[in-house]
């Protein structure tokens, strides 16, 4: 407890409710800001050209003068893949594990901050001191080692925010968590509860890691050619488990994948992969081995793991290209929007012979926690509050009615969208409004330059094509002086509608005749008319609607 009495409590998420990734939470204790988690997702099917989705930080620039520090849970592009972003609009330390810090660092060195950010290191015995509050932190086991949970001790109770975790009895090491500080915990008395819900439609306890590397070997000894294997970046378990595996079976092992080898790099730099030097290999020597002796570990640009592959399977990748005796493994559950590209690329592999292994085969087990070890936490934990976090609204939902099934009321439980205030203050904790929250798209460089309306027009150009109308005026004889000529892309084969160019190209003239004739006439109007009148005649021919964009000059 502290001995500060708090009187407003805010819990704000800014994203990871009612969506995968990108995770940020606002904790507010009286005036002291505090941010859990600076994540990123991945776009969805209809976000067209865009690379990746952070957070709107919009409230934050607004308060940034009460921000005391932002908390890192894991290492993951879920947590840390926007932190370079945030750091370039707002200024405060960063705390986390050592791999965490570590991994957010790289993000910096593609995209520095405009002022020098302190990092500072936790471990699960490190104390933060506020004046509002202290903060303290507990071991998760993650898919990556050194995952943490955070607490803001408080007057009312300790707010927890558990990260993303699973319990899995035989973790070991750093990825080990710690079961007796979580109870402690809740002895002391758990005011708020925020805990991962990625896996609440999941019955039974999530399976353990070491079944997966059982199957792994049974896979690396059975298989004939190479083997690829294909995960997330950052799953250092699984990369780990790779390494291990093929040693036992006399493979070598090479890592492709831009994001990839940054994380494997910075991972046994820092002692979190344990390699035998003689094992790694790199990609430029695969020729040098027989098939049956080398193993590949795949992934894309950005950490996901579809990209590599389907270049690798189209003969586009410069140093792999699938053979028919190739076992490729997946080991990852495919996130929101990526389903379709993945059995895309299954079937594409599977048609150039490759034998494809699923999660279904018992090579992928998730890094969170299912129905019952979401229960284990909450009978742990025991909390006076619930908000379920970090997940899709049925999985929120789900969460919430285990909640109920451990002894919570419903009154206890909020289940909050992206900018929702959940606030406690007077004793009693309620909904109290908005803040702005929402998603900023990426696009190369441009950063929030692609809103609704850009990515509605590369929809309709990516569906009904392009209809440009261009015209030469002679202002002083009020004549066209050449034009209208027409260009049409994604929309009709020219050569086959003649027709339907001639009419269009007569009805812009037939418009632009009518307004030189005239005194005077705005550009804008001409523009308009020609838009709406060739819309309405393109629809009624075609039951198509292109962009129609009428070009005018005048000499």
């Amino acid at each position: 407890m502290t001995k500060t009495i708090n009187e407003t409590i805010r819990i704000i998420p800014l994203g990871g409710v009612g969506e995968i990734g990108k995770a940020m939470y606002v904790v507010e204790i009286d005036e002291e800001i505090f941010i859990v988690d600076s994540g990123l997702m991945f776009p969805e099917n209809e976000m067209l050209g865009i690379d990746i989705v952070i957070p709107d930080v919009t409230y934050l620039e607004e308060n940034k003068a009460r921000i005391k520090g932002i908390f890192l849970t894991h290492g993951h592009e879920d947590a840390i893949g926007s932190i370079s972003y945030l750091l370039n609009k707002i200024q405060a330390p960063v705390y986390g594990s050592r791999l965490t810090i570590a991994l957010a660092k790289e993000h910096l060195k593609e995209l520095p901050a405009a002022q020098p950010v302190k990092f500072l290191e936790v471990t699960n015995k490190s104390r933060m001191n506020f004046k509002s509050t202290h903060v303290t932190f507990f071991h998760t086991t993650h898919s990556i080692p050194d995952s943490l949970g955070i607490v803001f001790h408080t007057s009312e109770g300790a707010i927890v925010h558990t990260g993303e975790f699973k319990f899995d009895q035989a973790a070991k090491g750093s990825y080990r968590p710690d079961i007796a500080k979580m109870a402690g915990l809740g002895e002391e008395g758990v005011f708020i509860l925020m805990s991962d819900s990625t896996e609440a439609e999941r019955p039974g306890y999530t399976t353990s890691e070491s079944v997966v590397e059982e199957h792994l070997s049974e896979t690396f000894h059975g298989a004939k050619g190479r083997i690829l294997v294909s995960l997330y970046s950052s799953n250092f378990i699984r990369i780990q488990q790779v390494f291990d595996t093929a040693i036992e079976a006399r493979r070598k092992v090479a890592v492709v994948g831009k994001t990839l080898e940054t994380v494997f790099e910075v991972g046994k730099r820092l002692d979190y992969l344990q390699v035998d030097e003689e094992t790694l290999i790199s990609i430029k020597d695969i020729g040098n081995y027989e098939d049956h002796e080398v193993v590949i570990i795949v992934s894309g640009t950005q950490g996901e793991p579809i990209e590599a592959l389907e270049k690798m399977v189209r003969k586009h990748h410069k140093d792999v290209k699938i053979k028919d005796t190739d076992t490729v493994l997946f080991t990852f559950t495919p996130s929101p929007g990526m389903e379709v590209a993945m059995f895309k690329t299954m079937n594409q592999l599977a048609k150039v012979g490759a034998k494809v292994l699923t999660a279904s085969k018992k090579v992928h087990v998730s890094g969170h926690g299912s129905q019952e070890d979401l229960k284990m936490m909450l009978n742990l934990m025991k909390p006076k509050f619930f908000i379920p976090i970090q997940g899709e609204f049925r999985m929120l939902m789900a969460h919430s009615k285990l909640a109920q099934a451990t002894g919570l009321e419903k009154a206890q439980i909020f289940i909050a969208d992206k900018g929702d205030i959940v606030e406690y203050k007077g004793g009693k904790m309620r909904m109290s409004g908005r803040v702005q929250a929402g998603n900023v798209l990426i696009d190369g460089i441009g950063v929030g330059d692609v809103g609704n309306i850009v990515l509605r027009d590369r929809k309709l150009l990516s569906q009904d094509g392009i209809f440009i109308v261009t015209i030469t005026l002679n202002r002083a004889q009020k004549k066209i002086a050449s034009g209208p000529e027409i260009l049409s892309r994604g929309f009709v084969y020219v050569r086959e509608s003649e027709q339907l160019m001639e009419e269009s190209t007569e009805l812009a003239k037939k418009i632009v005749e009518k307004y030189v004739a005239k005194e005077t006439f705005e550009w804008t109007n001409i523009k308009q008319e020609i838009r709406d009148t060739l819309n309405s005649y393109l629809y009624q021919k075609t039951k198509r609607r292109p962009m129609i964009i009428p070009i005018i000059m005048e000499y």
